[in-house]
């Protein structure tokens, strides 16, 4: 294996997708891209929501989102989480809705205390804002929270918590028990706990909804139509929580916020009204692909490849490569070899794993699959020599 140089290592995970995409379209290699975290974006079905809503002229869902999101959205969203429509704020995608409130409630010399593994931008948004961060430990293989320990990570400056749920990078579930504590720990130390739910949908109605527990006003749900339904395009995402803590969030937004799609947003109402189409077709996808990562993981793990479990529900998952430190340098050379890309569990905090997204169409995903298994047989055996020689 021919080493590389540190300058391959990107500054952030963004970096490192445009740079290997970029890598691989230059080198004209097959790429098909295991590190993919949503189902493909449903361009029919989304044409069909265009047709339906606008053939006849414009759509009565076209509305202003400048002063309180595009109410039909609000109202959608309000009743699928069961609460009052002025703890809804729409915001231009799910990092967006982190960003404000990030900017609303926390001031430098604040900290937050952030899980880890976990998606790079819960703690860089925060140092971009000047906020310390921490961390606390979510152990493989099921990437739990131990209440005890979170609160034992406090800091007298922590501000907030932020996790995800269905967690990213493992696809993992927190159960609402664990919700619960996590609000009465905010509680007893006056903090904000966020929940980055753009995967829950996955789980169905085996999730439900941090805010909508009822655990503490202090617990507040962040959530988009990205991941669930690969809709990225519409940059739709929102934050639900008690009106005491969504107030000066939307009263911040209202002064910055002037981003937000009149035509995105009432595309995504039309969608939020009616989702079936769309979670059928995420599903349909899902049910096809189950079955070919499962074969492949009780393979890997039969061979001694890899460790860790798939995930209940969802479309990613974070295995550990065993005998391979270095994900990311893995993860280069075997997009070099075969123009297959996976995404190197330094990014999400933790070398030696890579995170995997599997909701693609099966002939795809058996060849990224397959791809992946070669490689690592090949990378074991080239490290064997290496130590022999």
């Amino acid at each position: 294996m021919a080493s590389r140089p540190d300058d391959h290592i990107a500054k952030s995970y963004a970096q490192w997708v445009r740079r290997s995409i970029l890598r691989n379209n230059n080198s004209r290699s097959l790429l098909v891209s295991l590190f993919e975290s949503s189902v493909p974006e449903p361009q029919d079905l989304l044409r069909d929501v265009l047709l339906e809503g606008f053939a006849d002229g414009v759509t009565s869902r076209y509305a202003s989102t400048f002063v309180k999101g595009n109410p039909y959205l609000v109202a959608a969203l309000a009743r699928d989480y069961d609460v009052r429509e002025e703890q809804v704020l729409t915001t231009t995608g799910a990092t967006g809705a982190l960003s404000l409130i990030y900017r609303a409630l926390l001031s430098p010399g604040d900290r937050v205390l952030v899980e880890n593994p976990s998606f790079e931008l819960f703690g860089s948004l925060a140092q971009a804002r000047g906020v310390g961060v921490d961390t606390f430990e979510r152990p493989a293989p099921r990437f739990t929270i131990d209440p005890a320990e979170v609160e034992s990570s406090l800091r007298p400056e922590t501000r907030m918590i932020v996790i995800s749920n269905l967690h990213n990078p493992s696809g993992m579930a927190v159960d609402d028990a664990t919700i619960v504590a996590l609000g009465e720990i905010a509680d007893r130390h006056d903090l904000i706990v966020v929940v980055d739910e753009v995967y829950a949908p996955y789980a169905g109605d085996r999730l439900r909804p941090a805010a909508s527990l009822g655990a503490s006003r202090r617990v507040l749900s962040v959530s988009s139509l990205t991941k669930i339904f690969g809709l990225s395009t519409l940059r739709c995402g929102w934050i639900v929580g008690d009106e005491s803590i969504v107030t000066p969030v939307r009263e911040l937004a209202q002064e910055v916020d002037f981003a937000i799609s009149n035509l995105a947003h009432a595309v995504s109402a039309l969608i939020v009204e009616n989702p079936a189409r769309f979670l059928d077709n995420t599903f349909s996808v899902l049910t096809k692909a189950r079955p070919i990562i499962e074969s492949y993981h009780a393979y890997w793990l039969a061979e001694g490849l890899v460790e860790g479990d798939l995930p209940d529900s969802g479309c990613i998952a974070f295995p550990r490569l065993v005998g391979i430190g270095d994900s990311e340098r893995f993860s280069g050379w075997l997009s070099d070899r075969c123009g297959v890309l996976v995404a190197p569990g330094e990014y999400f905090g933790a070398p030696g794993h890579v995170r995997l997204g599997f909701a693609m169409e099966p002939s795809r995903l058996d060849y990224g699959l397959q791809a992946l298994t070669d490689g690592l047989l090949t990378y074991r055996e080239n490290q064997r020599k290496l130590e022999t020689s």
